[in-house]
């Protein structure tokens, strides 16, 4: 099974997690797009059909990831 790079995965549930909260604000068209593509590219991530599913498998592959990985990995073309 392939492995979101940690980095990537924390930013991504961060996000979610801001975008749900300000959409539970704000309640627009614009905050749901914004939370629909967060959470699609959350499920994508982590290989799952759900945000539920996507949240723990977030989590299980944060808890196994190597103690000391680099926080921030950025690639260039």
């Amino acid at each position: 099974m392939l492995m979101a790079n940690p980095a990537t995965l924390r930013k991504l549930v961060k996000r979610y997690e801001a975008l749900r909260t300000a959409h539970a604000r704000l309640g627009t068209s614009e905050s749901s797009r914004h939370l629909e593509d967060v959470s699609y590219t959350l499920c994508v991530t982590t290989g799952t059909r759900t945000v539920p599913d996507a949240l723990i498998a977030a989590e299980t592959q944060l808890r196994a990831a190597p103690p000391g990985f680099p926080a921030e990995v950025e690639l260039t073309a």
